[in-house]
């Protein structure tokens, strides 16, 4: 968890370890956009790049007894939070050795020792779970948050309304993140938001709001030390609307012919949270040298990671049964 108050600008030392969960996240989304292709990683896998700074910027100001629920593009958030990177990979490949046991896949990892509640493929499914976990850390009074990140099409979901109602009402810690990558599966927000404005919506319940440059890591974690800051000290729920986008379909295998022509390749050029942050960080007097072999060791992570899964094992078919439900 960062030390640095919420006036100021993360450390050197910060600043490094913040880009090599940035790195992490993209190597290891686009090494999945190239095995995805073997036919050896079942189900449906949802990308994560471009959206980076995002993740990042917000679980930076984290601590591990701090909660996080994720979506169906959930491997940049899990990885932000501090999950076991060759654990995600082999329950991504359905092994026994994964942080599910295999059987959560892509959608659904869950690593309760990192605070990490789990992703899961219902649209603003996890603001409810979110704000429920906030009850929690409001009841126990140790200044525990808890988060909840959604994307721009969760913002319509009946549930997520009555998540952000609840928690205003019952005044709990909870900051709800709205990652506007612009698209809600195959819809433009523009067409699919009648208010056009996210944060106005969740502003509309009685919460202080941010919108922010998503592709800008300070940006996020500026903001989400005021946000912390607002709800660590029992104020309650505040949210953050960050802009990005996506560099990939919805999903794996998507034509995304709703995009113009060379949309992501302008994207890739003028959003990449990567180049920002490496430009910006050399200005404030980080080294190129330092930023490489952060590159370099990310790498041999995912090489590693990728080798490991496949020669991990299956569940054992006595395993189908197992975990299914909680016995108390």
């Amino acid at each position: 968890m960062s030390t640095e108050t919420v006036e100021s600008p993360p450390s050197s030392e910060r600043l490094l370890e913040a880009y090599r969960k940035m790195r992490t996240i993209r190597e290891f989304e686009e090494r999945l956009h190239v095995e995805i292709q073997t036919g050896e990683i079942p189900g449906f896998t949802h990308l994560y790049s471009g959206q980076e700074a995002i993740a990042v910027g917000v679980c930076e100001h984290l601590g591990l007894n701090d909660y996080i629920v994720s979506t169906h593009r959930g491997h940049g958030h899990c990885i932000a939070k501090g999950c076991d990177v060759a654990g995600m990979m082999h329950e991504i490949y359905g092994r026994a050795t994964g942080l599910c046991k295999g059987k959560g896949g892509s959608m659904h990892i869950a690593d309760f020792s990192k605070g990490m509640l789990g992703a899961n493929a219902i649209v603003g499914g996890g603001p409810p779970i979110a704000v429920g976990a906030a009850i929690a850390c409001r009841n126990r009074g140790d200044g525990t948050v808890s988060v909840a990140f959604a994307g721009d099409g969760s913002c319509n979901q009946g549930t997520v309304f009555e998540a952000m109602n609840l928690a205003v009402v019952l005044k709990v810690p909870t900051i709800f993140i709205y990652e506007n990558n612009g698209y809600s599966e195959h819809t433009g927000v523009d067409y699919a938001v009648g208010s056009k404005d996210i944060a106005g919506r969740a502003a509309a319940f009685g919460m202080p709001v941010e919108k922010v440059d998503g592709t800008d890591f300070h940006a996020v974690y500026a903001a989400m030390g005021r946000a912390l800051a607002h709800a660590r000290g029992g104020h309650g729920p505040f949210a953050i609307e960050a802009i990005a986008t996506r560099f990939y379909g919805h999903f794996e295998g998507d034509p995304q012919l709703y995009r113009a022509k060379d949309e992501v390749k302008r994207q890739r050029e003028s959003m990449d949270c990567l180049s920002i942050f490496r430009r910006t960080a050399t200005q404030r007097g980080l080294s190129e040298h330092d930023l490489d072999a952060i590159d370099a060791d990310v790498l041999a992570l995912i090489d590693r990671s990728v080798a490991e899964a496949r020669q991990a094992p299956p569940p054992a078919e006595s395993e189908l049964t197992t975990d299914v439900y909680v016995a108390y």
